[in-house]
Protein backbone atom coordinates (compact mmCIF):
# COMPACT_ATOMS: atom_id res chain seq x y z
CA UNK A 1 0.00 0.00 0.00
CA UNK A 2 2.84 2.62 0.84
CA UNK A 3 4.48 1.78 -2.84
CA UNK A 4 1.42 2.72 -4.59
CA UNK A 5 1.06 5.85 -2.47
CA UNK A 6 5.29 6.47 -3.81
CA UNK A 7 4.49 5.54 -6.92
CA UNK A 8 1.04 8.08 -7.14
CA UNK A 9 3.51 10.45 -5.40
CA UNK A 10 6.31 10.13 -8.36
CA UNK A 11 3.87 10.27 -10.88
CA UNK A 12 2.02 13.46 -9.46
CA UNK A 13 5.23 15.18 -9.16
CA UNK A 14 6.70 14.12 -12.54
CA UNK A 15 3.40 15.57 -13.75
CA UNK A 16 4.17 19.03 -12.12
CA UNK A 17 7.34 19.26 -13.34
CA UNK A 18 6.70 18.62 -16.97
CA UNK A 19 3.81 21.41 -16.71
CA UNK A 20 6.48 23.86 -15.64
CA UNK A 21 8.26 23.39 -18.80
CA UNK A 22 5.54 25.30 -21.33
CA UNK A 23 4.63 28.65 -20.24
CA UNK A 24 3.17 29.37 -16.77
CA UNK A 25 -1.13 28.84 -16.27
CA UNK A 26 -2.43 32.02 -15.24
CA UNK A 27 -5.37 32.89 -12.72
CA UNK A 28 -7.49 35.31 -15.05
CA UNK A 29 -8.72 35.42 -17.69
CA UNK A 30 -6.10 37.48 -19.69
CA UNK A 31 -3.22 39.63 -18.57
CA UNK A 32 -3.38 43.28 -19.41
CA UNK A 33 -0.48 45.74 -18.73
CA UNK A 34 -0.87 48.57 -16.66
CA UNK A 35 -2.32 51.50 -17.84
CA UNK A 36 -3.74 49.54 -20.32
CA UNK A 37 -7.99 49.73 -20.83
CA UNK A 38 -8.73 46.73 -22.95
CA UNK A 39 -10.87 46.60 -25.65
CA UNK A 40 -11.61 44.63 -28.53
CA UNK A 41 -8.36 46.55 -30.62
CA UNK A 42 -6.01 45.06 -27.08
CA UNK A 43 -6.96 41.49 -28.20
CA UNK A 44 -6.32 42.33 -32.25
CA UNK A 45 -2.69 42.57 -34.03
CA UNK A 46 -2.48 43.56 -37.95
CA UNK A 47 1.46 43.50 -37.80
CA UNK A 48 1.78 40.38 -40.25
CA UNK A 49 -0.41 42.30 -42.75
CA UNK A 50 2.55 43.20 -44.98
CA UNK A 51 4.37 39.91 -44.11
CA UNK A 52 1.73 37.55 -46.19
CA UNK A 53 3.12 38.97 -49.33
CA UNK A 54 6.02 37.82 -51.07
CA UNK A 55 9.63 38.50 -50.58
CA UNK A 56 11.31 40.87 -48.37
CA UNK A 57 12.27 43.92 -49.74
CA UNK A 58 15.46 44.50 -47.94
CA UNK A 59 16.97 41.01 -46.84
CA UNK A 60 17.33 37.39 -48.44
CA UNK A 61 14.96 36.33 -45.91
CA UNK A 62 12.85 38.38 -42.99
CA UNK A 63 10.48 37.10 -39.95
CA UNK A 64 8.07 39.10 -38.49
CA UNK A 65 6.94 38.30 -34.90
CA UNK A 66 3.62 38.31 -33.30
CA UNK A 67 4.94 37.15 -30.09
CA UNK A 68 3.97 38.91 -26.31
CA UNK A 69 6.64 41.65 -26.96
CA UNK A 70 4.66 42.72 -30.29
CA UNK A 71 0.95 41.89 -29.00
CA UNK A 72 0.85 41.93 -25.30
CA UNK A 73 -2.69 39.86 -25.04
CA UNK A 74 -0.65 36.96 -25.59
CA UNK A 75 1.37 37.68 -22.31
CA UNK A 76 -0.60 34.21 -20.22
CA UNK A 77 -1.82 33.03 -23.52
CA UNK A 78 0.98 30.55 -24.27
CA UNK A 79 0.70 30.53 -27.86
CA UNK A 80 2.41 33.22 -30.54
CA UNK A 81 2.63 33.51 -34.51
CA UNK A 82 5.70 34.79 -36.68
CA UNK A 83 5.62 35.20 -40.48
CA UNK A 84 8.49 33.82 -42.48
CA UNK A 85 9.18 35.65 -45.30
CA UNK A 86 12.34 34.20 -47.89
CA UNK A 87 13.77 36.01 -50.84
CA UNK A 88 14.61 33.55 -54.19
CA UNK A 89 17.74 31.10 -52.51
CA UNK A 90 17.20 33.10 -48.90
CA UNK A 91 17.68 31.09 -45.73
CA UNK A 92 16.49 30.95 -41.83
CA UNK A 93 20.14 29.58 -40.35
CA UNK A 94 19.92 27.29 -37.99
CA UNK A 95 18.50 27.75 -35.13
CA UNK A 96 16.48 26.78 -31.92
CA UNK A 97 13.28 27.41 -29.83
CA UNK A 98 14.49 26.80 -26.24
CA UNK A 99 10.42 26.95 -24.96
CA UNK A 100 8.11 25.26 -27.56
CA UNK A 101 8.26 23.35 -30.30
CA UNK A 102 7.28 25.10 -33.85
CA UNK A 103 4.27 24.16 -36.39
CA UNK A 104 5.25 25.51 -39.62
CA UNK A 105 2.68 26.05 -42.36
CA UNK A 106 3.88 27.15 -46.48
CA UNK A 107 1.37 29.39 -47.30
CA UNK A 108 3.73 30.59 -50.99
CA UNK A 109 5.90 28.79 -52.68
CA UNK A 110 7.99 26.16 -51.67
CA UNK A 111 10.62 25.48 -48.65
CA UNK A 112 13.35 23.07 -48.14
CA UNK A 113 13.48 22.37 -43.87
CA UNK A 114 15.08 20.22 -41.45
CA UNK A 115 15.70 19.58 -38.56
CA UNK A 116 18.62 17.22 -36.49
CA UNK A 117 17.14 14.97 -33.30
CA UNK A 118 19.61 14.25 -30.21
CA UNK A 119 21.41 11.74 -31.59
CA UNK A 120 22.37 13.95 -34.75
CA UNK A 121 20.37 12.43 -37.29
CA UNK A 122 19.45 14.90 -40.26
CA UNK A 123 15.48 14.90 -41.26
CA UNK A 124 14.63 17.30 -44.02
CA UNK A 125 11.74 17.33 -46.26
CA UNK A 126 10.56 19.46 -49.32
CA UNK A 127 7.52 21.16 -48.17
CA UNK A 128 4.40 22.63 -50.92
CA UNK A 129 1.97 25.34 -50.15
CA UNK A 130 -0.49 24.39 -48.22
CA UNK A 131 2.32 21.67 -45.93
CA UNK A 132 3.18 21.47 -42.34
CA UNK A 133 5.70 20.80 -40.62
CA UNK A 134 6.91 20.25 -36.63
CA UNK A 135 10.15 21.30 -35.60
CA UNK A 136 10.29 19.53 -31.72
CA UNK A 137 10.97 22.14 -28.69
CA UNK A 138 14.80 23.07 -28.53
CA UNK A 139 16.23 20.93 -31.62
CA UNK A 140 18.49 22.44 -34.09
CA UNK A 141 16.13 23.22 -37.51
CA UNK A 142 16.17 25.44 -40.25
CA UNK A 143 14.40 26.14 -43.73
CA UNK A 144 15.59 27.23 -47.11
CA UNK A 145 14.05 28.56 -50.45
CA UNK A 146 16.15 26.83 -53.11
CA UNK A 147 13.88 28.11 -55.59
CA UNK A 148 15.87 30.63 -57.85
CA UNK A 149 12.96 32.86 -58.79
CA UNK A 150 10.30 32.83 -57.03
CA UNK A 151 9.87 34.33 -53.12
CA UNK A 152 8.39 31.90 -50.34
CA UNK A 153 6.24 32.52 -47.52
CA UNK A 154 5.71 30.42 -44.16
CA UNK A 155 3.25 30.88 -41.37
CA UNK A 156 5.27 29.56 -37.66
CA UNK A 157 2.64 29.30 -34.72
CA UNK A 158 4.11 28.53 -31.09
CA UNK A 159 2.98 27.00 -27.87
CA UNK A 160 4.32 29.52 -25.77
CA UNK A 161 3.96 33.73 -26.20
CA UNK A 162 7.84 34.02 -26.04
CA UNK A 163 9.18 31.11 -27.73
CA UNK A 164 12.45 32.50 -27.63
CA UNK A 165 15.21 31.58 -30.67
CA UNK A 166 19.04 30.92 -30.31
CA UNK A 167 20.52 31.64 -34.29
CA UNK A 168 23.85 29.40 -33.85
CA UNK A 169 26.34 31.64 -36.18
CA UNK A 170 24.95 34.44 -34.14
CA UNK A 171 25.39 32.55 -30.76
CA UNK A 172 28.62 31.06 -31.27
CA UNK A 173 30.58 33.51 -33.99
CA UNK A 174 28.74 36.66 -32.89
CA UNK A 175 28.76 36.16 -28.78
CA UNK A 176 32.05 36.88 -28.12
CA UNK A 177 32.86 33.51 -27.43
CA UNK A 178 36.81 33.65 -27.06
CA UNK A 179 38.45 32.77 -30.89
CA UNK A 180 40.59 30.13 -29.33
CA UNK A 181 38.28 27.65 -28.02
CA UNK A 182 36.34 28.26 -31.46
CA UNK A 183 39.19 27.07 -32.93
CA UNK A 184 39.61 24.21 -31.07
CA UNK A 185 36.35 23.33 -30.38
CA UNK A 186 35.81 23.54 -34.84
CA UNK A 187 39.15 21.87 -35.33
CA UNK A 188 40.13 24.52 -37.43
CA UNK A 189 43.06 27.53 -37.47
CA UNK A 190 42.24 31.29 -36.05
CA UNK A 191 42.27 32.83 -39.34
CA UNK A 192 38.90 30.73 -40.44
CA UNK A 193 37.27 32.07 -37.00
CA UNK A 194 38.14 35.46 -37.53
CA UNK A 195 36.55 35.21 -40.65
CA UNK A 196 33.45 33.87 -39.09
CA UNK A 197 33.18 36.11 -36.82
CA UNK A 198 33.42 38.91 -38.94
CA UNK A 199 30.77 37.31 -41.17
CA UNK A 200 28.24 37.35 -38.00
CA UNK A 201 28.99 40.77 -37.17
CA UNK A 202 27.90 41.75 -40.58
CA UNK A 203 24.63 39.94 -40.52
Amino acid sequence: MASNAWVALAIVLATLLGTHAADPDITSDFIVPDGVTPDADFFTFKGLNQALRGAPRDAPFKVTKASQGEFPALMGQSVSYAALQFAPGGINAPHTHPRSAELLLVVQGWLEVGLVDSNNTLFTQVLRTGDLFVFPKGLVHFQSNKDPRYPAVALSAFGSANAGTVSLPKTLFGSGIDKDVLAKSFKTDALTIDMLVSAAALG
